[in-house]
């Protein structure tokens, strides 16, 4: 993706992506008919393993479906939208694997994915409205990590804090 962030996101060229999963709670609900129809354009799958109502649910259970889908490589990447974006990414990221960040402008989006190699966008119904909600998701579906050396090594350490993390619970850390 180009690096000039002055231009607009209706003009960023989408790949087709595999399959993406897509989750939602209830206060994400009223978006995720938008977002799923958003997804089904650039990508050749959307699984939905979100809220089917306005009806109250934990966004720790629907963010645990839609992660699993992606650990299990069923899925390239992950959308979930909550109320503010801040529940399902504390949940996401406490899953070993997963990188998700919050965002609700383009720039987050694509800097999120290409210097942080984030497999995982959240974003709040409640805080962007469907316009701003759909070019964050096609710049994150736009995005791809960066190949340059000092953004892999710093992912890397990523992974090594949760490799780490994994192993405080045995004494090794």
């Amino acid at each position: 993706m180009a690096t000039d962030e002055a231009r607009s996101p209706n003009t960023i060229s989408v790949p087709k992506r595999g399959a993406i999963c897509l989750a939602n709670d209830h206060a994400g609900f009223p978006m995720k008919g938008f977002i799923a129809d958003l997804l089904a354009e650039h990508c050749e799958a959307v699984i939905d393993v979100g809220a089917t109502s306005a009806e109250p649910v934990d966004f720790p259970d629907v963010t645990d479906k839609a992660v699993s889908m992606l650990l299990d490589g069923k899925v390239e990447r992950v959308v979930l939208v909550c109320g503010t974006g801040a529940g399902a990414c504390i949940a996401a990221n406490k899953v070993p694997g997963i990188r998700a960040a919050v965002a609700h402008d383009t720039f987050v989006a694509r800097q999120a994915v290409e210097h942080d190699n984030i497999n995982t966008l959240c974003i709040g119904a409640w805080i962007i409205g469907p316009q701003i909600a759909a070019d964050v998701v096609r710049t994150f579906l736009a995005s791809d990590f960066s190949t340059e050396e000092h953004f892999r090594r710093r992912v890397d350490k990523l992974a090594e804090l949760e490799r780490r993390a994994a192993g405080a619970g045995d004494g090794t850390r």
